[in-house]
């Protein structure tokens, strides 16, 4: 059976954070999806269209890595692209309790579908797409947060 593993998030956008943890996952797994979860109760930044191009440009020469959009339950996603693990990262402690209990829930409903943690490397335990985005919307400097693609797609926005 191939190892397939959704890693879900609004990834809105893309951090350094999210590639260390794709990156690090990469040897684990045969095929990693990136899930990009539509979340009603945010309000993204950044449309899926960009968000998508932006995985497909980070890992375009990665046959392992692979991007859709989803609605719903991040299980359902799963069985979609029949994936058996879901990858979450974790960067502090109260990260972990949230995750877990997400993890029970999964668990409950599909109880084939396993997730598997990862923390992130400490230089990256600060960086959160919501702070992120606050630091653009005051017109910060975000570029050692993010890929260089992203970079180079927000400075064309702007």
């Amino acid at each position: 059976m191939k190892r397939i593993c959704l890693f879900p998030g609004t990834f809105d956008p893309v951090t350094l954070g999210h590639t260390d943890i794709i990156d690090r996952a990469l040897p684990l797994f045969d095929k990693l999806i990136i899930g990009i979860g539509r979340n009603s109760n945010k309000d993204p930044m950044f449309s899926e269209e960009e968000r998508l191009a932006w995985i497909h440009e980070i890992y375009k020469g990665n046959p392992k890595v692979d991007a859709v959009v989803y609605d719903g339950l991040t299980v359902e996603c799963c069985k979609k692209v029949k994936a058996n693990f879901i990858l979450r990262g974790i960067r502090y402690v109260n990260d972990f309790e949230y995750e877990k209990a997400i993890a029970d829930m999964n668990r409950s409903i599909a109880e084939n579908i396993e997730t598997i943690f990862l923390t992130c490397l400490p230089k990256y335990t600060s960086v959160a797409s919501t702070l992120v985005r606050d630091v653009l919307r005051n017109g910060g400097d975000v570029s050692q947060f993010l890929p260089k693609a992203v970079i180079k797609s927000i400075k064309r926005r702007r």
